[in-house]
């Protein structure tokens, strides 16, 4: 819609609040709300200013003021809210030079993109998110001085097989059972659906929806693709969704990668796809049905996987999922069939329009914005730079002797581990001004600060299992 148009269509639906939504540099939405009649058609131009200092890893507090400029493309009414509300997400700008803000995420992903066609080598970029989450019925946890926990706890949950819940119907799938089965078991496809529909209210397309793994409620929502920011732009819109029908059903949806011990995590798994043209330029004859062009994009995803875990498993607990025995991807190679590897070709058809790159490492904690910035940062240098991604893994990685294992590399076991790679390998992410120095600075000191230091200055619970009576 042009701005005209969200003008008129806020006095059709007799709109009263207009909500501004914007992304911190972590990855969460945030958000103001303004009276209808507050906005303009010089807002759309002029935006509206806000203190950045409260934002998290943005302004200084003696240079807070930012400038949110609402995206009319973006508008839609919020299906969750008690009075008429049309959302918008925003862009922010420096109100003394209204350039860009450089650790504005979509700015960066919209400059990703400015830089891909720059390079003549695409003109569209477009991903495919799978949305895996948790849905639980009772949540706790706090950290104080003198006691840190937490509990979960979920209907179908494989622990609540022999609780007394009068009756205790039995239908609670056993952890890494939980793939594909129909209700009762499947406890959730009603809620699920309601949240497809809700998504495609909102002009977000899903391909299908189904129980995952795990036990205690995994979910998975695979969106439809959209070109990057489109697609970043959905994968919020979705979280905001799927929080939000599982709130008014009296439970809580979250995208935590490990929440569960010894059962399987939460990923996004995200396919990504070029095109010049309207024409698919991942297709041809080498392998797995892929071009030249196609194997170059998958050399530079593997060349810089470790740094690219700083932004695909930005959190802590991201390297709880990434171990072995749960499926996890942990193996910095590509396959056609072997999902232990992060970069997997899928078995999708004859027609070179479904040629597509499946980036397995990704979790539910990553900015989308960031990340899917960085994915095709790293894709362009393979494809700039002809690198080659050396032989896939076809073998079961059970099959493989240990010295053959020995020799593929694995991804970070550590966001610590993730950071320095990133710190060491980061050139890539600079070209075309993308990604800035500042902001890969400031990524680094946040995580290091507020997240690993945090953590690791804690007393863990299992530690008391571990030393107490050391």
């Amino acid at each position: 819609m042009t701005p005209k148009e969200v003008l008129a269509q806020i006095r059709q639906r007799e709109v009263t609040t207009v909500d501004l939504r914007f992304m911190d540099f972590p990855g969460v939405w945030q958000h103001f709300s303004i009276p209808a009649d507050a906005l303009t058609e010089e807002t759309f131009e002029e935006g509206i200013g806000f203190d950045g200092s409260s934002v998290v890893g943005w302004r200084a507090i003696n240079e807070a003021d930012l400038l949110v400029v609402p995206q009319p493309e973006t508008a839609l009414v919020d299906p969750f809210t008690a009075q008429p509300t049309l959302t918008m997400i925003c862009n922010i700008h420096d109100p003394i030079t209204h350039q860009d803000y450089t650790r504005d995420p979509r700015n960066i992903a919209r400059k990703a993109v400015a830089y891909m066609r720059s390079t003549g080598i695409a003109d569209h970029c477009l991903l495919t998110p799978e949305l895996e989450f948790f849905v639980f019925d009772d949540v706790r946890f706090d950290q104080r001085s003198n006691e840190g926990f937490y509990h979960l706890d979920s209907v179908e949950g494989a622990w609540n097989r022999g609780r007394v819940e009068r009756p205790n119907l039995g239908y609670k799938p056993g952890s890494g059972l939980g793939y594909f089965p129909c209700p009762p078991t499947d406890s959730l496809l009603n809620l699920r659906s309601e949240m497809a529909q809700r998504m495609a209210e909102c002009g977000i397309a899903t391909s299908a929806h189904f129980h995952e793994v795990a036990t205690g409620g995994q979910c998975e929502i695979d969106l439809d693709s959209q070109s990057l920011i489109e697609s970043a732009d959905q994968v919020m819109m979705a979280r905001y969704i799927i929080r939000n029908v599982a709130s008014r059903a009296g439970k809580s949806a979250t995208f935590m990668p490990k929440p569960l011990f010894g059962d399987n995590g939460s990923g996004m798994h995200t396919h990504l796809s070029l095109w010049k043209d309207d024409e698919p330029l991942l297709a041809g004859h080498g392998y797995a049905g892929m071009s030249d062009l196609g194997l170059y994009a998958i050399g530079g995803l593997l060349k810089h996987a470790h740094a690219l875990c700083a932004f695909a498993n930005p959190t802590t607990n991201s390297y709880k999922r990434l171990i072995e025995g749960f499926e996890a991807p942990t193996k910095i190679s590509y396959s056609r069939r072997n999902r232990a590897a992060i970069i997997r070709i899928p078995v999708s058809g004859a027609s070179p329009r479904s040629r597509r790159i499946e980036y397995r490492c990704p979790d539910g904690a990553a900015n989308p914005y960031l990340l899917f910035s960085a994915m095709l940062m790293a894709v362009l240098d393979g494809v700039q730079n002809k690198i080659r991604p050396g032989d896939p893994l076809d073998k079961d990685i059970y099959d493989l002797q240990p010295e053959e294992l020995a020799k593929v590399p694995t991804t970070p076991r550590t966001l610590d581990a993730s950071l320095d790679a990133l710190r060491a390998d980061h050139e890539f992410l600079l070209r075309g001004d993308v990604f800035t120095p500042d902001v890969i600075d400031t990524w680094i000191w946040y995580k290091q600060a507020l997240e690993i230091e945090a953590v690791r200055s804690r007393p863990h619970p299992y530690e008391f299992t571990l030393y107490y009576d050391v």
